[in-house]
């Protein structure tokens, strides 16, 4: 007897039921819902609101952290020239944690309960509901969990002086990609390059999603070979 195909019901908090899709849970996660309107992920209140996070909540909370490490290497002696160039190198540090995780982490192929759970919490909720506009950005508590491991990863390549500036310019980084990111679905832009990379982006979502990795920037895929196939670059539908 051929087991049932687990369906899940949009009515209902999500997390918990997409485990169960098992190998069907990539191609349902791919499938886009295109509405405004997001889902319900939990059941209690207060986890619910852990998922939910309004675009300019990024600057204000991260943009002050920013500055303080900033003023650190400052004081520590860096002049502003100098300080301007260790926050362009953790820019472009950002930019290449920016590419790695969404094509090796947010896009790892799963199929166990967990996994999928995993998977839909982190990204997959992303691309099955990609204008949902309050889970476009990384909540604050999880980001503030992810700059541990960031910090230690900038003191073990970066002198005690220079770390505290390269570590804001990767947050930077990381600020400029979160606002990005929420402008490249919901704004409207009329002018390249801000055009360029809506196209670009939505490309990803809703013609070829095993490609096209980088939101800032396409330099990471032309880099790494990941560009998406020049007849899908066009403009988006």
């Amino acid at each position: 007897m051929v087991a049932q195909e687990f369906t899940v019901d949009l009515t209902k908090p999500l997390v918990f039921q997409v485990g169960h899709l098992g190998e069907a849970y990539q191609e349902w996660v791919h499938q886009p819902i295109v509405s405004k309107e997001g889902p319900r992920f939990f059941a209690s209140d207060f986890w619910e609101s852990l998922t939910l996070t309004v675009w300019w909540a990024v600057p204000t909370i991260w943009l002050p952290v920013v500055c303080w490490f900033t003023m650190m290497s400052y004081r520590m002696g860096h002049t502003p020239s100098q300080i301007a160039l260790i926050v362009g190198a953790g820019i472009f540090l950002w930019t290449l944690i920016e590419y790695s995780l969404h094509r090796f982490l947010f896009h790892i192929q799963t199929k166990s309960y967990w996994g999928n759970t995993i998977h839909y919490l982190l990204h997959g909720c992303h691309h099955k509901h990609p204008m949902d506009g309050l889970r476009l950005v990384f909540p604050p508590a999880a980001t503030a969990v992810l700059c541990f491991p960031f910090w230690n990863f900038v003191k073990l390549i970066s002198t005690p002086s220079t770390a505290p500036a390269l570590f804001g310019g990767g947050l930077l980084g990381y600020v400029l990609y979160d606002c990005t990111h929420y402008y490249l679905h919901h704004g409207q832009p009329s002018k390249d390059p801000a055009r360029h990379l809506k196209r670009y982006h939505l490309n990803h979502h809703f013609r070829i999603q095993t490609s096209g990795f980088g939101i800032t920037s396409s330099l990471w895929d032309n880099v790494f070979g990941t560009l998406p196939p020049a007849k899908t670059t066009g403009k988006s539908s």
